[in-house]
């Protein structure tokens, strides 16, 4: 009698154990939904405090090599994909996205960039999701008390103001785009579609390990074993690369999903800034000039980016400049 005794609560004990290990387990955050709701909370992208923008377990971050200019905004970039699926591998491009993945960026300013201690001001968070094989956007804007973002199709202007790395106080009129904008970026052939998360862009090492590596490791990406095979974006900032790898990969980035054939301003320019375009086919030469005028200058509806900033960024123009010096 003792001895069933003993082994009923060995099993006693060992089944509770087991139940609160399953009570920690990632699997008991809530399901992401994909689903434009008012509220980004709704979403349940993150958990506990939303400002503190802390990741639910059922998404991942990524991170890209070379990433878009936003008026020196930071960007958190997540996918939560439906729970036992992968992004599939198919080429350099774009991987294929289970139906019902979640794409959020979220943009933010530190307050200080001397003291994080200090905080962040949240501006906005932009959803994509994907449905019926085609890619829906949406808009989330913060509330001030950071709080909360509210489903927006309006955009609009915010003023911003932050201390920079070099101990400089910086302020800029963040403009939040409205649907109108989102489509004219997020489309190519009148068809919504991505534009950071090409393999390509996010095959590089972070610290110490590849992103790529990593997604396979996780089953995160499958039909890929080895991203040896996969190209890479250089860094633009990497001064150890030529001058005109780093001016085109900023290119790539920041102008080419309008300047592509499809692109919102195939009809209104002869560019083609993709990355892999050689540079006969891309008319940067015979488009320098134009290409400096409109880099130099903030004057709307005239500089590029057409949309999505609202100051010059002063190290990527440098970066440019240098470039089409030599051309």
């Amino acid at each position: 009698m003792k001895k069933l005794t003993y082994i009923f609560i060995l099993f006693f004990v060992l089944f509770s154990c087991e139940n609160d290990n399953d009570d920690m387990t990632p699997a008991q955050d809530p399901q992401v939904i994909a689903e434009f709701r008012p509220n980004l909370s709704e979403l349940n992208l993150f958990t506990g405090n939303l400002g503190d923008l802390n990741m639910s377990s059922r998404v991942f971050e990524y991170q890209l090599n070379t990433p878009l200019f936003t008026d020196y905004a930071h960007k958190q970039r997540i996918i939560a994909l439906p729970s036992g699926t992968s992004m599939t591998y198919v080429d350099d491009g774009f991987p294929v996205f289970p139906e019902n993945t979640v794409i959020a960026k979220t943009f933010y300013y530190n307050n200080d960039e001397t003291n994080l201690n200090l905080g962040k001001t949240i501006i906005e968070t932009r959803i994509l999701i994907k449905r019926n094989g085609t890619w829906e956007l949406g808009n989330y804007k913060w509330n001030n008390d950071q709080t909360d973002a509210t489903l927006d199709t309006d955009g609009g202007t915010r003023n911003v103001s932050w201390i920079n790395a070099n101990g400089a106080s910086q302020t800029v009129n963040y403009e939040i785009p409205n649907s109108a904008d989102c489509f004219t970026c997020h489309s190519n052939a009148g068809e919504e579609t991505i534009i950071g998360p090409r393999l390509r862009t996010m095959n590089f090492n972070i610290d110490g390990v590849n992103q790529l590596q990593t997604f396979i490791n996780q089953n995160l990406l499958i039909e890929l074993s080895n991203p040896n095979n996969i190209s890479s974006l250089p860094n633009w900032e990497d001064t150890s690369l030529s001058l005109e790898d780093r001016a085109r990969a900023y290119l790539d980035i920041n102008c080419a999903h309008c300047h592509i054939p499809g692109g919102f301003c195939e009809n209104e320019s002869t560019l083609d800034l993709a990355y892999e375009t050689s540079l006969q086919d891309s008319n940067i030469i015979v488009r320098k000039a134009s290409i400096n005028a409109r880099i130099s200058n903030y004057i709307p509806q005239f500089s590029m980016p057409y949309i999505g900033t609202s100051t010059i960024h002063t190290e990527g123009v440098a970066l440019l400049q240098a470039y089409l010096n030599t051309l």
